[in-house]
C-alpha cells in the first residue's frame, strides 16, 4: 500500500435518482441500494492505497441522522449541505472539492452518472494521477467518453464495483462468454 490517498466522491443523490428513476421505475427499496462500504473497499483494492470517502447529501431541513451515522459507520465522511432553492448544492460542493483536489497529490474515484463534474474532473486526467469514474454504463454522461481516451478509468457499479446484493432489472450487451440462458427462461 502507497502513502498515496484516493478520494471516493459520492453523489448519493445522482446514483440514487438513477437506480429508481431509471433502473427500477420506482423508489428503491433498502435492500435494493448500494451497499455504499464497498465502494471504498473497491478503490483500495484496485488502487492498493487508503481511501477517504466524502459523501455528499442535500440536507435542507433535517439531517437524515441513522444514514449519516451508517456511513460514518462504514468509513464515509459525511457532507450535508444546504442552500437556496436554485442550488444544486451536491453539485456545487463537489465542483469544488475537485477544484481544490487539482492542487493536491491524490487520486479520485467519482460516483456519479451527472456530466455536470466533466470540466472540473478533466484537469485531474493527468499522467501521474489516477482518476476513474464509478456509474451505470448505460446512464454515465456521454461528456465522460474523450477523458476515457485520456486515462479516466470506468467501473460500472453493478459489474465491477459489485456495490449491491441483488441483481438489477438492468439491460446491457452481453459477452457470449458471460451468457447464461437461464436468466432469459
Amino acid at each position: 500500500m502507497t502513502d498515496r490517498t484516493t478520494y471516493v466522491l459520492v453523489d448519493g443523490e445522482n446514483i440514487d435518482a438513477t437506480l429508481g428513476q431509471s433502473i427500477l421505475g420506482r423508489r428503491p427499496q433498502p435492500h435494493e441500494r448500494p451497499r455504499w462500504d464497498r465502494l471504498l473497499q473497491f478503490a483500495e483494492d484496485h488502487w492498493d492505497q487508503q481511501t477517504r470517502g466524502l459523501f455528499f447529501l442535500a440536507a435542507n431541513g433535517e439531517l437524515p441522522m441513522p444514514f449519516v451515522q451508517a456511513l460514518t459507520s462504514m468509513g464515509f465522511r459525511p457532507v450535508p449541505l444546504s442552500g437556496r432553492a436554485d442550488e444544486k448544492v451536491v453539485d456545487i460542493a463537489i465542483q469544488r472539492t475537485l477544484e481544490e483536489l487539482a492542487r493536491r497529490e491524490a487520486d479520485v474515484m467519482l460516483a456519479s452518472n451527472d456530466g455536470d463534474f466533466i470540466e472540473q474532473l478533466a484537469p485531474l486526467v493527468t499522467d501521474g494521477r489516477r482518476t476513474a469514474l464509478l456509474a451505470f454504463h448505460e446512464f454515465r454522461s456521454s461528456g465522460y467518453v474523450p477523458l476515457f481516451d485520456r486515462g479516466l478509468e470506468f467501473h460500472d457499479l453493478e459489474y465491477d464495483v459489485r456495490a449491491f446484493n441483488d441483481k438489477l432489472p438492468r439491460i446491457r450487451v452481453i459477452p457470449i462468454a458471460e451468457f447464461d440462458p437461464n436468466e432469459f427462461l
